[in-house]
């Protein structure tokens, strides 16, 4: 008898950008600096609000009891990527020099809060997808170990 497993694709999508943007943190936003060199306070909300996604759609895999509800998970995603956004507008006054280079960790920090935003949105929509798996007969077992 074929059995069918729901697997959620909006938390693990969420999951893998909250985690680029905790990577992120440790990499150059400008030029030579890290987020967590720069920042005084935006880098240990951004690591907050990554872990709060991850933990709070954790719950949409069932791996936790769900804390918060997916509406609040998509306000935390979408307040993500402002943050991330109004760094990108405006250099941090840490950062010295006229207009310095964005670096590879602020679009990895972008790249990861829009995933986070697009995990949310499905998760929010209770999208999934279904899998039927369906259990070997016993002749087929002993028909693979003949070949």
């Amino acid at each position: 008898m074929p059995r069918q497993t729901q697997l959620s694709v909006g938390p693990l999508i969420a999951a893998i950008g909250a985690v680029l943007l905790i990577v992120s943190l440790f990499l150059d936003w400008y030029e030579t600096y890290t987020a967590f060199t720069v920042f005084e306070f935006l880098d240990l909300l951004l690591v907050l609000l990554a872990l709060a996604t991850i933990f709070s759609l954790a719950g949409g895999m069932g791996l936790t009891r769900p804390a918060v509800s997916p509406g609040l998970s998509l306000a935390v995603a979408i307040f993500t990527v402002l943050v991330v956004l109004s760094q990108i507008l405006n250099d941090p006054p840490a950062v010295v020099g006229p207009g310095p280079d964005k670096d590879i960790g602020i679009w990895l920090a972008l790249s990861g809060s829009a995933l986070m935003v697009a995990g949310a949105v499905l998760g929010y929509a209770h999208i999934s997808l279904a899998l039927e798996t369906q259990p070997r007969e016993r002749g087929d077992a002993s028909r693979d170990r003949d070949v």
